[in-house]
């Protein structure tokens, strides 16, 4: 779980498009500004609320950290559907 509210709007608004990529529009052309998480395979659960892999999670936390935000890790137990879908994330 990602807490935001602490770092302010615009530094929480930098945050998620660096976190979560940004499409955009700019004179009718669409583009895709990439994120953290285009690179990481993740199971978005929640507004907020991502999984990654164990092996992935330290890049994770380097990046919350930087923006100063509060977060929580937790162990979760994944069903059979959530590990198909961390793995198909995976070979993206």
């Amino acid at each position: 779980m990602i807490v935001l509210s602490p770092i302010g709007q615009r530094r929480a608004n930098q945050f998620c498009k660096k976190f979560y990529g940004q499409d955009t529009k700019t004179g009718g052309k669409r583009y895709r500004r990439r994120g953290l998480l285009d690179e990481i395979p993740h199971i978005k659960l929640a507004r907020g609320v991502v999984i990654v892999s164990r092996k992935d999670a330290p890049e994770v936390i380097r990046f919350i950290e930087k923006f100063g935000a509060e977060f929580h890790v937790r162990d979760v137990i994944l069903t059979p559907e959530d590990e198909a879908a961390l793995r198909r994330a995976d070979r993206r």
